[in-house]
């Protein structure tokens, strides 16, 4: 399997998946804690997380994969969702919240 397949695998076998640096415990950039956070208040119990600072192949391919450049990505139902900013946007207008939402009552 590629890595491309195996960040594919992962987004398809996941509801909500978050690749951050570090973990939802302990994350290692302000980042990946913010929107830890907002998927806390959001409702979000359990979801994926990839840890992409002892994931290196998945750091260095990521941004190609998605098209987008930094960390942390959200992913919801196999789409990206985006980064931090706009996570808090979203959790902000009440929209994570109502994704989260349908995700819980799948």
């Amino acid at each position: 399997m590629s890595i491309l397949e195996h960040i594919q695998a992962e987004i398809d076998g996941h509801a909500i998946v978050l690749f951050m640096k570090g973990t939802p415990r302990f994350p290692m950039c302000g980042f990946s804690s913010r929107t830890v956070q907002a998927l806390r208040e959001a409702g979000a119990t359990e979801y994926r997380t990839i840890n992409v600072l002892e994931e290196p192949e998945i750091r260095a391919n990521l941004p190609r994969f998605s098209n987008w450049p930094t960390f942390p990505q959200l992913f919801i139902h196999g789409e990206l969702i985006g980064g931090c900013d706009i996570t808090l946007e979203l959790h902000e207008s009440g929209e994570l919240g109502r994704m989260v939402a349908e995700v819980l009552a799948a």
